[in-house]
C-alpha cells in the first residue's frame, strides 16, 4: 500500500488579468472584458481622480472664458425674489455664488461617485444579482469615464471657440437638444430635453453592461436599474426648474 498522498488540487483562474492601465483604455474599445475583470479584482480609484481632475479644468476654464459673476448677477435679476433684494444683498448672493460654484462643482465628483455605488449595489440586490459596494464603484467610475472624457473635450472646446459673451454654461453640451433650444424657450422643456443627451446613454449603456458582468444580472434587470435611475435624474431636473424657475 502506498503512502504516496494526492497532489493538491490546484484551481486555475480564469478571470482576466487586466493592469490599471489597459483598464483605462480599453473601457473604450473592450467594455465587456474589462468589466469581467473589474468583478475579480474591482478598481475605482484612478478613473475616480481622473474624472475629478477633468471637472476641475472644466470648471478652471469656464472661470476663466466667462464672467460668473455677471452671469450670476443676471439670473438674480430675473428671479421672482429679485425686487425684494438689495443692492448689497445681491453682491453678496454673487460672492456667495462664484465660491460655491468652484468648490462645489468638483465636490459634487466623489459625492456623485459614492451615492450612485450604492444605488447601484441596492438595484442589483434588490434584483437578485450579487455585487459588493467595492464592484459597483468601479461600474459607476468606469461606466462615466468615457462619456466624462468626450464631455470634457467638448465642452473646453465650445468654451474657446464661443465668444465669451455668448457663452451659457447650460447649453455647452451640444450632444442633446436643449442646447439648441432658443433663449426665449421654456426653461421646463430645456431641462426635459437636456436629459436626452447622447453622451448620458451612452453611459448608460456602459452602466448596463457593467451591471451585467460584474452584479450577474440578467440584461432587463441591469436595464432597469439604469432607467430607473436615469429617470429619477429626469423627474428631479424637470422639477426643481419648475419649482425654482432657473437651471
Amino acid at each position: 500500500m502506498s503512502d504516496a498522498q494526492a497532489p493538491p488540487n490546484t484551481v486555475e483562474r480564469t478571470e482576466p488579468e487586466v493592469s490599471t492601465g489597459s483598464t483605462l483604455t480599453d473601457i473604450f474599445f473592450e467594455p465587456g472584458k474589462v468589466f469581467e475583470a473589474l468583478r475579480a479584482r474591482p478598481r475605482f480609484l484612478v478613473a475616480g481622480l481622473i474624472l475629478l481632475v477633468l471637472t476641475c479644468i472644466m470648471t478652471l476654464v469656464l472661470y476663466l472664458r466667462v464672467d460668473m459673476g455677471q452671469l450670476i448677477r443676471e439670473r438674480m435679476e430675473r428671479s421672482p425674489n429679485a425686487a425684494q433684494q438689495t443692492e448689497a444683498q445681491r453682491e453678496m448672493g454673487v460672492r456667495i455664488g462664484k465660491i460655491a460654484g468652484a468648490v462645489f462643482i468638483p465636490l459634487s465628483v466623489p459625492v456623485t461617485i459614492a451615492a450612485g455605488a450604492a444605488l447601484y449595489l441596492l438595484g442589483v440586490l434588490a434584483f437578485g444579482g450579487t455585487i459588493k459596494y467595492k464592484q459597483a464603484l468601479a461600474v459607476w467610475t468606469y461606466s462615466s469615464l468615457p462619456p466624462g472624457v468626450l464631455a470634457a473635450i467638448i465642452w473646453i472646446a465650445v468654451l474657446l471657440l464661443k465668444s465669451a459673451d455668448t457663452v451659457d454654461p447650460n447649453r455647452l453640451m451640444v450632444t442633446n437638444p436643449g442646447a439648441f433650444m432658443s433663449e426665449e424657450a421654456s426653461p421646463v422643456m430645456v431641462a426635459l430635453l437636456s436629459q436626452f443627451d447622447l453622451l448620458r446613454f451612452y453611459g448608460m449603456f456602459l452602466a448596463a453592461l457593467g451591471l451585467r458582468k460584474v452584479g450577474k444580472l440578467s440584461s432587463g434587470g441591469a436595464w432597469t436599474i439604469v432607467i430607473g435611475l436615469w429617470l429619477i435624474g429626469v423627474l428631479l431636473s424637470v422639477g426643481r426648474v419648475a419649482i425654482f424657475g432657473a437651471r
